[in-house]
C-alpha cells in the first residue's frame, strides 16, 4: 500500500468514527412516538426531529440531545427501531446510501438502506400557529385518564366545550349519539366565550406528559409538553365551532 493511498484509509476510517452516533432512551421514545402518527420519516442535519401524519392534521417536532451530519429518510421506522433494540449498546454509523448498525465492540452489523425522500410524507414547513382563543394545562393524569375512558367507553371524540363564564371541560364523547356514555374533566374557569372545538380522540398521540395546550377557532391547536422538548400541532375538526 503506498503512502498515499494509506493516508485516504485512515482519513476514511476517521470520517466514518465521527459519524458514529448512540441514540439514547429518550430519542428512541421520540422516535416511537413518531412512529404513531407517520411510520416514515425524513431525517434532517441537526438535532430537530419532525413528522407529519399522511392526513396531514397532525405535525409534531421535537429536539434530542443528538446531532445528526446529513438528511435521510426511514421507510418503516418501527422496523429500524426493533433493529436498534435488538442490539446491545447499538452504535450507528451514517454512510453515503446507508447506515450500519452494529452492537458496540461487534464486528458483525446490520446494512440499513435510506429510503428516497420522495417516497416519504415529510412536514415541508412549520406551523405558524394563529393567536389562541382558549389555552389551558393538561396534566399527564389527566390525559391518561381521558385516553383511557374514551377507549373504555369507545368514543371516538374529545370536545374541548366552554359556556362563557363558566368552567372549561375536555369530555370524551360521541359527538353524533347525544345519548352516549361520555366522561369530562374540568381544565379551567371562567370561559372568554361560548365554544365548542372537536379533536378524533385517535389523533391524541402526544407521548406521555403535562401539556401547557392553546386552541384557535382557526381550526388549529397546539400542545407543548412542560418537561421536554416536544410539541404537536393537532387540526380541529371542521364542526368546531365559537360565539364570542
Amino acid at each position: 500500500m503506498t503512502a498515499s493511498l494509506k493516508n485516504d484509509t485512515i482519513r476514511q476510517q476517521q470520517t466514518l468514527k465521527d459519524y458514529i452516533m448512540k441514540l439514547n432512551e429518550n430519542t428512541k421514545d421520540i422516535l416511537k412516538n413518531f412512529s404513531e402518527i407517520n411510520t416514515n420519516i425524513l431525517i434532517k442535519p441537526g438535532n430537530q426531529l419532525a413528522t407529519i401524519s399522511t392526513m396531514r392534521n397532525i405535525f409534531a417536532k421535537a429536539t434530542i440531545s443528538e446531532s445528526f451530519e446529513k438528511e435521510f429518510g426511514i421507510y418503516d421506522l418501527n422496523e429500524f427501531l426493533s433493529v436498534v433494540s435488538s442490539l446491545n449498546k447499538p452504535e450507528i454509523s451514517l454512510q453515503d446510501k446507508f447506515m450500519t448498525i452494529a452492537s458496540e465492540g461487534s464486528k458483525s452489523k446490520a446494512k440499513y438502506f435510506y429510503s428516497d425522500p420522495s417516497v416519504i410524507v415529510a412536514p415541508t414547513k412549520d406551523v405558524n400557529m394563529p393567536e389562541a382563543d382558549v389555552t389551558f394545562s393538561l396534566t399527564e393524569s389527566n390525559l391518561t385518564e381521558l385516553k383511557k375512558m374514551a377507549a373504555i367507553l369507545k368514543t371516538p371524540d374529545l370536545a374541548l366545550v366552554g359556556e362563557k363564564g363558566g368552567d372549561v371541560v375536555l369530555k370524551v364523547c360521541d359527538k353524533k349519539n347525544d345519548t352516549s356514555n361520555n366522561f369530562d374533566i374540568v381544565v379551567g374557569e371562567n370561559a372568554t366565550a361560548d365554544y365548542t372545538f372537536y379533536f378524533k380522540v385517535e389523533n391524541m398521540k402526544m407521548i406521555s406528559g403535562s401539556y401547557d395546550v392553546s386552541v384557535s377557532s382557526k381550526s388549529i391547536s397546539h400542545f407543548q409538553n412542560t418537561k421536554l422538548p416536544i410539541q404537536y400541532w393537532i387540526a380541529l375538526e371542521p364542526d368546531s365551532s365559537i360565539s364570542k
